[in-house]
């Protein structure tokens, strides 16, 4: 593996998060275009601004969801 600190695993989530959600997203917003390659181009210029725009918001969001999460969640106990 790369060998990054597990210290920015939130980031490494948070980039792989953000890229993958914002390809679905392109992806099914590019889908009407007339052709395939159409289709492609659009895709991609509309995933990579996507994702431009939800890196930052992902990596804001994370702790505080995660954060709310847990308050909305309890421990499981031993039987």
């Amino acid at each position: 593996m790369l060998g990054i600190p597990r210290r920015y695993s939130h980031f490494v989530f948070g980039i792989i998060q953000s890229g993958l959600t914002s390809l679905v997203a392109a992806g099914i917003a590019s889908f009407p275009a007339a052709s395939a390659m159409s289709f492609l181009e659009h895709w991609m210029a509309s995933w990579l601004i996507a994702w431009a725009v939800m890196l930052p918001i992902v990596l804001l969001a994370a702790p505080v969801i995660r954060a709310f999460a847990l308050r909305l969640t309890r421990e499981e106990r031993a039987p």
